[in-house]
C-alpha cells in the first residue's frame, strides 16, 4: 500500500504548483496601448493602436454621471489619466489604478474646500455579485475573470480615456 498521506500531500502540491503557474500566464498578443471607457454605454475597450483587442461591460461607482470632483461622490472620473499601479492582494480580486486625482482634480476639489478623493481602480468584484447595478464608490468593475486578463495584458504608464 502507497503511503496515503504522502500521495495525498503530493497531489495536493501538484495541484498547487499548477494553480500558481497558470493562474496568470504570460500575455504575448499585442500590446494594450490605450484603454477606453464609455460611461453611458458601460462599455471598456482594451485598444493597440486603433484596433479593439477586447470589449467589457463594467459597473461604476453609486452616483455615475458626471466627472468626480470630491471624495465620497460616488462618480468615476472622466479625463485622460494612466494606470499607475497594480495590486495583486486587492479587496475586491486585482486592481489597476487609476492616476486620479490629477493637478486639476486636485485644484478643483481645493477650490471647493474639499479633498479629491482617490484609490480609483478597475477592479473585480466580491463574491456575491450581480451585474445589475451601479455600487462602486467610484471604481470600474469587471467580473473576477475579467479582471485577470486585464491584469495580465495592461502594463503599468497605460493611457485611460474615460468619456461620460
Amino acid at each position: 500500500m502507497i503511503n496515503r498521506r504522502s500521495f495525498t500531500s503530493a497531489a495536493a502540491l501538484f495541484a498547487l504548483t499548477a494553480c500558481a503557474k497558470n493562474s496568470f500566464p504570460v500575455y504575448t498578443g499585442p500590446p494594450v496601448t490605450s484603454i477606453l471607457v464609455q460611461k453611458e454605454r458601460r462599455k471598456m475597450y482594451l485598444m493597440n493602436d486603433n484596433t479593439v483587442l477586447l470589449e467589457y461591460d463594467f459597473e461604476l461607482g453609486f452616483a455615475p454621471r458626471g466627472h468626480k470632483e470630491i471624495e465620497g461622490d460616488g462618480k468615476t472620473p472622466e479625463g485622460t489619466y494612466f494606470i499607475d499601479r497594480k495590486n495583486p492582494n486587492s479587496s475586491f480580486h486585482l486592481s489597476l489604478g487609476l492616476s486620479y486625482p490629477n493637478a486639476e482634480d486636485r485644484a478643483a476639489a481645493a477650490a471647493l474646500g474639499q479633498s479629491p478623493g482617490g484609490d480609483i481602480f478597475i477592479h473585480g468584484t466580491p463574491k456575491l455579485f450581480q451585474r445589475d447595478t451601479d455600487w462602486t464608490w467610484g471604481c470600474i468593475a469587471v467580473t473576477n475573470n475579467e479582471i485577470e486578463d486585464i491584469y495580465k495584458m495592461v502594463n503599468i504608464g497605460t493611457p485611460i480615456f474615460l468619456f461620460a
